[in-house]
């Protein structure tokens, strides 16, 4: 870890999100977390900087925008510096089978959370790849390998970020860009899948960064 790291957390709420923002805090980086209601995300990044003595930042973004969300970008490095580390966590489940799910639920999860990635990525890369250093951690779920009943718009979600996060690794990993999807074989806040717990991988496999590419995984299935 790098005491002038920056890390974006796309998608910080007050599980995963805020979990991992802290952890990295912790160790020292400048934070930004990035979510669409601006008054929770602010409040979000005083806590943790409370917390941790660190600086970290909220700001306001719909990731379901890609002129917004990439103006979110320049501003970010406008104000701190270009991101040394994105972490992407957007998604949205709709309690549904694939015969009862609105096309259009569907295709507004994969904008939030494929698109959103596809744009963070494209903003993020050509800093990271210019330094020859640069981390991108992508949440996945366990939906992804097996579908769903329950929410077929979240496993359709999760296979297409983790399809996309496979893809910037083979493309980026030339680059020195570590990229990463950490597929989340359960259910956040159970037996085996506490937040802290899971944030302090983040931050593990960011380490892993500095270090050969030989330690490197496109997926870690996390499963308790």
């Amino acid at each position: 870890m790098h005491e002038d790291d920056l890390v974006v957390v796309l998608g910080a709420g007050p599980r995963l999100g805020g979990a991992v923002a802290t952890a990295f805090a912790r160790r020292h980086a400048g934070v930004v977390v990035l979510a669409r209601d601006g008054g929770r995300v602010t409040a979000l990044a005083g806590k943790i900087a409370t917390q941790t003595g660190a600086a970290v930042h909220g700001m306001s973004a719909d990731a379901t925008d890609d002129t917004a969300l990439r103006q979110a970008f320049d501003e970010i490095r406008r104000r701190y510096g270009e991101p040394t580390v994105l972490i992407h966590n957007p998604s949205v489940a709709v309690e549904a089978p694939p015969t009862q799910t609105p096309y259009g639920s569907l295709i507004d999860g994969l904008r939030l959370s494929v698109g959103s990635l596809l744009v963070a990525a494209q903003e993020v890369a050509p800093a990271m790849r210019l330094a020859g250093r640069g981390t991108i951690i992508v949440t996945g779920g366990g939906s992804a390998l097996t579908g769903s009943t329950w929410s077929a718009a979240l496993a359709v979600q999760k296979a297409a970020v983790r399809n996309l996060a496979l893809s910037l690794a083979a493309e980026l990993r030339s680059d020195n860009v570590h990229v990463v999807t950490v597929t989340i074989d359960g259910t956040l806040g159970t037996a085996g899948f506490d937040a802290d717990r899971i944030a302090a991988e983040y931050v593990r496999l960011h380490e892993l960064t500095d270090g050969p590419r030989g330690t490197w995984a496109s997926e870690i299935v996390w499963r308790g």
